[in-house]
């Protein structure tokens, strides 16, 4: 007989495995692929080079073209410097509040998906459901593209993707996408007390910062916007910045990451040319004159694709056929819904909990999300049997 967990349940023993993204979540991914064989349910798994943490995907009933996709990463932030008033790995109920870290971003959709597949069983589906779990989300979507490749190889073609991340069981068909620069300066060094001989690459950092705060609040004051969003235009943040060597050598090399969350993927390409353009009209030629070695060097270390609202999306039209609600929202924060949507694989997000009850101290989710969402996947299942 398949093993049988509440949500709470379940999601207490997810809570319990350490998927911090800088840890395995091996445990985690064998506790699941056992579960579901306990159903008679197989799983495939994909791995990382190392082999040290896997995707998974499975699927309920038939083989067949045109399921629905149940998505969810299983890795989590880190809690290292959060002051917590409860062990971040043992599931607390208070009230009705689960706390834990996962216990909103994202455990408790999966957990939900998980403990209701006895009453999924129940029905004879007509459209398949697939599970489909990542890791390394919570570090750039880094384990999804090879999921859905996996996905789109080995899966007859879905016809829509549930992303289940926070979203107060309210229904996200637009978020920002996230890009990622790393800008390398290179100056040329020398004594401190000779400034006029060398380069600071720190000072040309500076005036690529100022360029990009500039660009920051032009996004601001002209668009593109989505009013759905907060903020409702692109962002700009400078995320680490590193060089130096001592306070009396004159700055050789130094090294930004910055990021841009765009509206549209475009958005972010057309600013990355920009800057590039900029360094090399404005900021260079100066200091060339001084040392030709003066270099500065932008690449794209990592994307997420913004997930673009569609005319015609069957995931989003499910879930508001599903829910009987109408409202419709856009959010600032990505998730892998964008790569599934970018993949031809229609997406929309939505699941229990709320985005500013992620990534703090005592994270939860709140029990009644827990409870509307495991009737919505009831329905999901319903639905399914009557296709």
């Amino acid at each position: 007989m398949g093993k049988i967990y509440t949500p709470k349940e379940l999601l207490s023993v997810l809570i319990g495995f350490d998927t911090t993204s800088f840890r395995s979540n091996r445990d985690m991914i064998d506790f699941i692929v056992d579960y579901l064989s306990s159903h008679g349910i197989s799983s495939s798994l994909g791995f990382n080079d190392e082999e040290t943490k896997a995707d998974l995907i499975s699927t309920i009933g038939p083989q067949v073209a045109g399921g629905i996709i149940l998505s969810g990463h299983t890795d989590v932030v880190p809690v290292a410097d959060q002051n917590w008033n409860t062990d971040p790995f043992v599931a607390q109920e208070k009230g009705d509040k689960i706390y834990g870290r996962g216990s909103c971003d994202m455990k408790g959709f999966i957990a939900v998906v998980l403990a209701m597949i006895p009453e999924i069983l129940k029905f004879d589906l007509k459209v398949p459901l697939h599970l489909a779990f990542s890791y390394d989300e919570e570090v750039g979507c880094l384990g999804a593209p090879a999921l859905i490749s996996r996905m789109l190889k080995d899966v007859a073609s879905p016809s829509a993707a549930i992303i289940g991340e926070p979203t107060g069981m309210k229904l996200v068909n637009a978020h920002k996408g996230g890009t990622m620069f790393e800008t390398t300066i290179t100056g040329c060094a020398g004594h401190a007390s000779q400034t006029q001989n060398g380069v600071n690459a720190i000072s040309l950092a500076g005036r690529c910062i100022s360029f990009l705060d500039r660009k920051a609040e032009e996004f601001k004051i002209k668009g593109p916007w989505d009013d759905r969003m907060a903020p409702p235009y692109n962002t700009i943040s400078i995320g680490t910045i590193e060089g130096g060597t001592a306070h009396n050598i004159i700055a050789g090399s130094c090294k930004l990451v910055w990021g841009c969350r765009s509206i549209a993927k475009e958005d972010a390409i057309s600013l990355m040319n920009e800057f590039i353009n900029y360094c090399n009209g404005e900021i260079l030629p100066p200091f060339k004159k001084i040392s030709g070695d003066t270099e500065i060097f932008t690449t794209e270390i990592n994307g997420i694709p913004p997930l673009m609202a569609r005319e015609h999306n069957p995931a989003e039209e499910l879930v508001l056929q599903l829910t009987g609600k109408n409202e419709i929202l856009g959010v600032a924060f990505g998730t892998e819904a964008g790569l599934f949507d970018d993949a031809g694989i229609p997406s929309v997000v939505f699941g229990p909990g709320h985005i500013d009850q992620a990534h703090k101290p005592d994270e939860f989710v709140a029990i009644s999300q827990l409870e509307e969402c495991s009737l919505f996947i009831q329905k999901m299942a319903k639905w399914s049997s009557e296709q």
